[in-house]
């Protein structure tokens, strides 16, 4: 059997193709384009048995190429990787790290990640554009604040209505309007985009099956469920619902050597945006749903005992694993009989 190992980059992927004993059979620098490579490692002649490349920004679409192209294509995780190449070669090169890629899928030591869907893809990136503007209108909001407050006017707090109310009369200060207006029609504007992202958003998950049946839990809406979905992609992949909380950084983080073994803390790993979006809905779970359920009474039990950040993070790593049983099962959450 052969091995095939690929750095891929903008411009130019290395290729390397190893055989059973780690002997190179095959070195190349080709364009980075999934037809490209796929020529590649076919003129070799050679019957491949894994074709590996690390995570990265153009890693799904050269993987989904091959697979297209029915090579047995695996992308692995970079951090991962990059501790095995580190150690295997005493220059950093792409030649050298489509080596150390390819021994790595010949010994089988390699942690493989899910390659998402194109439409997965593109819900996130949907998702991703709607939170920059978000950031950018707060930046925006926080700059005009500070120049009120440094202007001695004392303004309240940015979600306040009075904050939009010291804005107007402040516009129409002749000092203080050139130095406003720019930003609030900045702020005026990505709020128009933001608004617009929000209709589509709602639209894409209520056009979604999945996504429709994760909002039958209370505090879970349309920007939850499809930030979820798009995180999750194939519920498949996870063989048991447990384990949906530990891959978005919900579980506790634990370092032990030799004397010193502690925990605390969540790991923070996986998708940070689907991690912030089950605690939003964990929030909105507990401070803003009307009535009661199964989900809510645990959480403002834990709360009395362990307090309410916690009590809050835990209910986020509950949330990932119900709506992935909910997914699997094909059942809505049942409200009444959770009471």
């Amino acid at each position: 059997m052969f091995y095939v190992g690929l750095d891929v980059s903008v411009a130019r992927t290395a290729v390397c193709i190893m055989d059973a004993a780690g002997q190179v059979i095959l070195e190349r620098s080709v364009e980075s384009t999934p037809e490209t490579i796929t020529a590649t490692i076919r003129a070799s002649g050679k019957d491949v048995e894994r074709v590996g490349l690390e995570a990265g920004i153009n890693s799904a679409w050269i993987a989904r190429g091959l697979g297209e192209a029915k090579l047995p294509v695996i992308v692995i995780d970079a951090t991962h990787a990059a501790a095995a190449l580190k150690t295997g070669f005493r220059n950093k090169t792409d030649k050298n790290d489509a080596r150390g890629i390819a021994d790595l899928m010949r010994v089988n030591k390699f942690r493989a990640v899910s390659v998402k869907s194109v439409a997965a893809q593109r819900d996130r990136a949907l998702l991703t554009v709607r939170e920059q503007l978000r950031r950018q209108s707060l930046d925006a909001r926080n700059i005009i604040w500070s120049i009120l407050q440094v202007e001695g006017l004392k303004p309240p707090k940015l979600a306040s209505p009075a904050f939009q109310v010291l804005l107007r009369q402040s516009l129409d200060d002749e000092a203080l309007a050139p130095l406003l207006r720019p930003l609030a029609d900045v702020v005026e504007h990505i709020d128009t985009r933001v608004a617009s992202l929000d209709k589509e958003i709602a639209a894409r998950a209520k056009a979604s099956k999945a996504c429709k049946r994760l909002m039958t839990v209370p505090g879970v809406g349309p920007l939850v469920a499809l930030t979820y979905a798009a995180g999750v992609d194939d519920p498949a992949r996870f063989s048991d619902s447990r384990t949906v909380g530990a891959h978005f950084g919900l579980t506790p983080r634990r370092f032990q050597s030799g004397e010193m073994d502690w925990s605390g803390g969540i790991s923070r790993a996986g998708d940070a945006g689907v991690r912030r979006a089950l605690y939003q809905a964990a929030n909105v779970l507990i401070h803003h749903s009307r009535g009661w359920c199964a989900l809510k009474s645990w959480a403002v039990r834990l709360a009395k005992r362990r307090g309410l950040g916690k009590a809050k993070v835990a209910l986020a790593r509950k949330l990932a694993v119900v709506l992935h049983k909910m997914w699997t099962t094909g059942e809505d959450y049942r409200l009444k009989a959770a009471v």
